[in-house]
């Protein structure tokens, strides 16, 4: 008989206060409608199956949720000051050259005019070239497009950060 034990942060985040539960995944998303969702499904029995209704809630998301989402989201080069997890997962402009930073920055100004929020992209594992590279790439994208590349960028994000709940010690 095999024995499969649940990740120790998987069994905490299963038996959370509703109020303490929802702080938690609003660290993980932003999005309102994505974490009543996740809520909503507990008790979750494996990682894998979080995830899955992770992934599966953001496939859901109207424009206005995706926006909520994006919104807790700083411009790359930019992490908010106290938020350890965008600055962990933009560690590759931590060491970019000012010009690489400059030129992320004037990126991102003209993504936002043009799109009507941040360049949204897992940065996790990324260097500053390769950001730079797709917020190029990226910018002349219809906004339809757009908005579905920002859907499935946010759900790495999401499992990513998901991932590392359930695997957090007490």
């Amino acid at each position: 008989m095999t024995s499969t034990s649940t990740p120790p942060g998987l069994a905490r985040f299963n038996t959370l206060e509703e109020h303490a539960a929802h702080a938690a995944l609003h660290e993980v998303c932003a999005s309102s409608a994505w974490a009543r969702r996740l809520l909503a499904a507990r008790p979750y029995a494996t990682a894998e199956d979080l995830y899955a209704a992770s992934d599966a809630a953001m496939a859901d998301l109207t424009a206005e949720d995706l926006a909520e989402a994006m919104a807790g989201h700083p411009p790359i080069g930019r992490p908010k000051p106290g938020d350890p997890a965008s600055a962990r997962e933009q560690r590759g402009m931590a060491g970019a050259s000012e010009e690489l930073k400059a030129e992320m920055l004037e990126l991102n100004l003209a993504y936002q005019e043009r799109f009507g929020h941040v360049f949204l992209i897992c940065a996790t594992g990324r260097t500053g070239e390769q950001m730079r590279d797709a917020a190029k790439e990226r910018i002349g994208n219809p906004p339809e497009r757009e908005r579905e590349i920002v859907r499935t960028e946010l759900g790495k994000i999401n499992r990513i950060r998901l991932a590392r709940l359930v695997e957090e010690e007490a």
